[in-house]
């Protein structure tokens, strides 16, 4: 007995008519989903898929021929193949350029209201750096002295909104994270259609391997103009540091981009498309995400990595800690972005990288301590004036204290303190005063005990026995001044009290350097030995009182024609020395000179002997520690 033929509203017909429209565009390079005349086509199409996909579910082997299921199965070979290529086509089309400064200016002003204020000294040298005077001076290697067819939408009022026909409203947003439409809505609603289906009839690896691919290569296309390199490890630590330096600042802004923007808007787009879809036992927007960023995450992270894995020379501190503070940032924004069982992966790396980069700056700090005790360079400075280890690390701790707040939290330990043999006084006295004291503070005060022990060792190559006092109250008065001008959290963790002490040492070499520059010639002055009684005369005695303006006359040319070539760059001390000098020295020459010129001018060529008036004595003083040769006598003859 045959069949009847099917109605026209029948089952079997609608099946026979959904497998007429897949078969009519099989082949067909004319793409379905697009605006306009197409939009009902592509209706039908996704209800055709629909139609087969409800038949071949409800088949059984024995309700119904092998036959129908094969030519049910083709027809959906057929479909997937086409929506495989219409979902590339609708990628393809609405991937758009993003432009590189619309991106780092939407970054500038996440930044800005974040409050993110640019600290002295960041990304910048240190001022005031030490001048190289001498090959010995061994700090110099320890120390070293596509068609931009408009702009994503961001969700927040004021911010930038030219993207044409697309939507002003963003996904989401938060204090730091900026989600950006990357995709037009509409198309958006087709890809979701399409990959709905696609998974739904086991094609999700298909999918998400068009997927990918392509917004892999929009990822690309900005890493390209944001100019994030793909450089491994060992490229990293190859290169020179002067390079390194430049990179840390491109990556600052670059890691904020990626992962404020570019990753989190990826996140949001996969959301879109893919939300509420199951693919192979696994969160289809989830797995969407985590294969097209994971690669370009571990590209970013990569250079941190090594810059944290690298040697610890101390004079990276500064860019470490930069390199630290902007991912310490950055933490809460990856492990939102990177939030799921898949990648929560590149979240913990960050996080071991951000402890490897605090063990860096940990082991920094320690090893400038160290350097700074050892500086081993022998040759004295002329005349006495600051020493480039002195103007180093006073810059250096000064830059320090613009990191009190990075740096208090990471330097928990106390340093070890060994007592300085030349001067167990000081150490000892700080460490009673430990218990007021930071960690961090007491580290600072520990690097200036280990410069003034090494000035200290340094002052004892000096032949003049004037110029070790001279060199250490320059030195030290230095040190007080650049704590005294710094900041206030530099101020503070010094303390007052080690300030006043380090005061008063200034003050004692002053007094040391006065005694050693006044005793010889203060000794030419006195009258002692100069009266003699006999039988046949009493009084003075011209021979020793010749000897006495003979001796203080080439005594005092010598320390005129040094000590003028000597410097003391503090304008205010320099000004204290000249007086002290002058009240001491010019009384007891005048008065000298009162006594026993008349007994010098009755005799012969008085000129040998008298060679300085009172005014020469004062003008000469005056010439003192301003760093140039004046010849006493060429003064005296003007």
């Amino acid at each position: 007995m045959s069949s009847s033929p099917a109605s026209p509203s029948s089952p079997e017909n609608s099946i026979s008519e959904a497998e007429k429209l897949i078969h009519r565009y099989d082949g067909d390079e004319q793409m379905i989903f697009c605006h306009g005349d197409h939009r009902q086509e592509a209706d039908n199409y996704l209800q055709a898929v629909d139609e087969i996909q409800r038949s071949l579910e409800s088949c059984t082997v024995g309700s119904s021929p092998s036959g129908d299921r094969n030519k049910l199965k083709a027809s959906i070979e057929i479909a997937m193949a086409r929506l495989e290529d219409e979902f590339k086509n609708l990628l393809n089309t609405h991937t758009k350029f993003i432009e590189t400064d619309w991106l780092i200016d939407l970054n500038s002003s996440i930044n800005s209201r974040n409050s993110i204020s640019s600290r002295r000294g960041v990304g910048e040298e240190f001022t005031d750096d030490p001048q190289d005077y001498s090959e010995e001076f061994e700090l110099q290697n320890s120390l070293s002295f596509d068609s931009g067819n408009g702009e994503p939408e961001v969700g927040e009022s004021g911010s930038h909104s030219r993207t044409g026909s697309r939507s002003s409203t963003s996904y989401r947003s938060t204090s730091s994270i900026r989600e950006i439409d990357l995709i037009p809505a509409e198309a958006i609603n087709d890809l979701r259609s399409i990959a709905e289906r696609m998974i739904s009839a086991g094609y999700f690896r298909e999918c998400l391997q068009v997927y990918t691919g392509i917004r892999k290569l929009a990822i690309e296309s900005n890493f390209h103009h944001l100019k994030v390199e793909n450089l491994s490890i060992g490229e990293v630590q190859r290169l020179k540091w002067e390079v390194v330096e430049d990179k840390i600042k491109r990556w600052i802004r670059a890691a904020n981009i990626c992962v404020r923007i570019l990753f989190a808007s990826e996140k949001k787009l996969c959301e879109q498309i893919f939300e509420g879809f199951e693919g192979e036992d696994c969160d289809a927007g989830e797995a969407c995400f985590y294969e097209t960023v994971k690669g370009f995450a571990v590209q970013v992270l990569n250079f941190a990595d090594a810059v944290s894995i690298g040697d610890r020379t101390p004079h990276k501190l500064f860019k470490i800690l930069d390199l630290h503070d902007s991912l310490s940032k950055l933490i809460p924004d990856i492990e939102e972005v990177f939030d799921s069982e898949l990648s929560e992966g590149i979240a913990v790396h960050a996080s071991e990288i951000l402890a490897r980069l605090a063990d860096a700056a940990r082991g920094m700090l320690i090893e400038f301590e160290n350097l700074v005790i050892r500086e081993p360079s022998q040759i004295p400075v002329p005349g006495g004036t600051i020493h480039p280890l002195t103007r180093y690390v006073m810059n250096y701790i000064s830059l320090i204290s613009d990191y009190k707040e990075t740096l208090v939290e990471l330097i928990v330990s106390k340093p070890v303190i060994v007592l300085v043999p030349s001067d167990p006084i000081a150490s000892e006295m700080e460490l009673q005063d430990s218990d007021n004291k930071s960690p961090l503070a007491l580290h600072l005060v520990w690097i200036i005990l280990n410069l003034h022990h090494n000035l200290d060792v340094k002052s004892q190559y000096y032949k003049d026995p004037s110029l070790p006092p001279l060199f250490l109250m320059n030195n030290i008065r230095y040190i007080v001044t650049k704590v005294k001008k710094g900041s206030a959290e530099l101020q503070e963790m010094i303390g007052d009290s080690y300030l006043k002490k380090l005061s008063g040492k200034v003050r004692q070499s002053a007094l040391a350097y006065q005694r050693s520059t006044l005793g010889r010639l203060l000794d030419c002055l006195r009258d002692e030995g100069l009266h003699v009684t006999g039988s046949f005369s009493s009084g003075v005695s011209k021979t020793l009182l010749r000897e006495r303006f003979k001796s203080f006359n080439a005594l005092f040319g010598d320390v005129h024609r040094s000590q003028v070539t000597w410097s003391v760059p503090d304008l205010q001390l320099r000004e204290e020395l000249r007086i002290a000098l002058s009240e001491t020295l010019i009384p007891a020459y005048r008065s000298f000179l009162g006594r026993f010129r008349g007994q010098i001018e009755n005799g012969r060529h008085p000129e040998l002997y008298i060679k300085y008036s009172v005014e020469d004595i004062e003008n000469a003083v005056l010439d003192f520690f301003e760093s140039h040769q004046n010849s006493l006598q060429s003064k005296r003859s003007r």
